[in-house]
């Protein structure tokens, strides 16, 4: 039987507070990571770690947050905003998130805001879950 979603939100909470120092009130399904809890790149790796030792699964670095290697490959990005290639990229490695306005206007920028709790939640969910 697979962890509840309910467990999973809470447990994400519990290591956003434990790795970016928040109020667990701060932490909604809808944070951004970087935008409302915070975080910077450093942070990312501190919480792909605490998430592995929560769930006891590995987590690829890149697999959850893949907007690294997007920004050093030259063929994804171009004047500041992801091509159809780098958003097809994107895409297949995000394939538990629906991208939504991003993919209206995909500006390298904005590619933080992307990483909400419910995207880790959900990413959490997939890799529990998947039979």
């Amino acid at each position: 039987m697979g962890t509840a979603r309910e467990q999973i939100i809470k447990d994400v909470r519990e290591v956003m507070v434990d790795a970016l120092g928040v109020d667990e009130e701060e932490v909604t399904t809808n944070s951004t990571l970087m935008g409302d809890l915070g975080a910077e790149s450093i942070d990312f790796l501190d919480i792909v770690f605490r998430l592995e030792k929560k769930f006891g699964i590995k987590i690829p670095r890149e697999e959850l947050f893949p907007a690294e290697s997007l920004m050093n490959n030259a063929e994804f990005i171009e004047n500041g905003k992801l091509t159809q290639a780098g958003l097809a990229e994107l895409k297949s490695k995000m394939s538990y998130t629906d991208l939504g306005s991003f993919e209206d206007d995909p500006d390298i920028n904005k590619l933080g805001d992307l990483f909400t709790v419910e995207v880790i939640v959900n990413y959490i969910d997939t890799k529990l879950n998947a039979a």
